[in-house]
């Protein structure tokens, strides 16, 4: 397995290691719950540095985004702002979902999955005009500082950063000296991901912990993102589903002359289901990934689903037959029995505040 630049720090902290996309990545460090709340009331910190950052150079970069990109890159007018998007595949497909981040000029960062790094940098080399340039940044780390309190301990751990990152909007970035600092994340929560060299992650790592801001691994981050109503990729989207099948129809410019990869074939692709949210309303077990769904309208599935430590209560993400709607209701095959969810239309949980309450059925 691969390891970060934090993995001496994960090991100090007590953490259980686990095998994530080929990387070894702290999973919890004594309390996946405390964690979790941890950043929905205060401050925590994950180690993101197995996604791999790829700059992209060159005079016709944002054409080239354009015409591999579902979101419009048109939309970065001004250095720093960020866009959320997909990569296609050409019959619709999500090969992967990303962050693009505009630099200034002719300057471009992305952000990809740990999972799909790879398979990301060769489907965009293969198709790179010339004079583009599509740089894999493999020496960086990648912190993630999410919760309430993030701002205020950000600033009070790393002052060397709070300039930059103080008048930043959400999904923004800046940069300052070798590090990228952005105001993004995978929570639900406002907070910040920076991006910088590696070998000066495990000190910004320990003044973090000193400033009281907790460790957290992949556990909470799995239910807060879901909480989020966040997609995973492998999960929730891969590359037999669509955008427009799993709740990413927002982020896919359909409407103007632009082409892209894929576009052509959301056009003329027929929706086979749409992704919602469940909450579960009897006893008896939790909602988990796969599990069978039947409905007045049909059958679904189960593609992430947890307890929520914030709702206290066990949550999912579904595909299901294209006319349910928020309001239904459906059983869920949990072990041997069938038990009854309310759809409901995600987020469940943003800024530390339940969007959706549980009923009584």
């Amino acid at each position: 397995m691969r390891q970060t630049p934090l993995n001496a720090e994960h090991r100090a902290a007590g953490a259980r290691l686990i095998e994530f996309a080929g990387w070894e990545m702290p999973l919890h460090y004594g309390s996946q719950i405390e964690e979790h709340h941890a950043v929905r009331r205060d401050a925590g910190v994950f180690d993101t540095s197995h996604m791999l950052a790829l700059d992209l150079q060159g005079e016709a970069a944002k054409d080239f985004l354009g015409s591999v990109l579902a979101n419009d890159i048109a939309k970065l007018k001004t250095p720093g702002k960020a866009l959320y998007s997909c990569l296609l595949a050409e019959d619709g497909g999500i090969l992967d979902d990303l962050i693009v981040y505009f630099l200034g000029g002719a300057r471009y960062r992305l952000v990809v999955n740990a999972a799909t790094a790879k398979q990301d940098f060769d489907w965009m080399e293969g198709r790179l005009p010339a004079g583009v340039r599509l740089i894999a940044r493999e020496g960086l780390a990648m912190l993630a500082v999410q919760g309430p309190q993030a701002r205020a301990k950000l600033f009070t751990a790393l002052p060397e950063y709070r300039a930059a990152a103080a008048k930043l909007a959400p999904f923004s970035g800046a940069e300052t000296g070798e590090a990228l600092i952005a105001r993004t994340g995978y929570t639900g929560e406002d907070g910040f991901e920076l991006l910088l060299p590696a070998d000066q992650a495990p000190d910004a790592w320990r003044r973090l912990l000193a400033a009281d801001v907790r460790p957290c691994g992949l556990g909470a981050r799995d239910t807060l993102r879901l909480e989020a109503g966040m997609n995973l990729y492998g999960q929730d989207m891969e590359t037999s589903v669509t955008p427009l099948e799993c709740g990413l129809a927002w982020t896919v410019d359909l409407n103007s002359s632009r082409e892209f990869v894929g576009k052509h074939a959301l056009h003329s692709r027929p929706r086979r289901f749409i992704q919602l949210g469940l909450v579960l309303e009897e006893r008896g077990g939790v909602l988990r990934a796969h599990q069978a769904i039947r409905c007045e309208h049909g059958e679904g599935i189960i593609t992430s689903g947890s307890f929520s430590p914030t709702m206290q209560t066990s949550i999912a993400l579904a595909r299901l037959p294209v006319s349910a709607a928020p309001g239904g209701r459906v059983r869920v095959g949990v072990r041997d029995k069938w038990l009854a969810a309310r759809i409901v239309k995600p987020p469940f949980v943003r800024n530390g505040r339940i969007l959706v309450e549980k009923e009584t059925p």
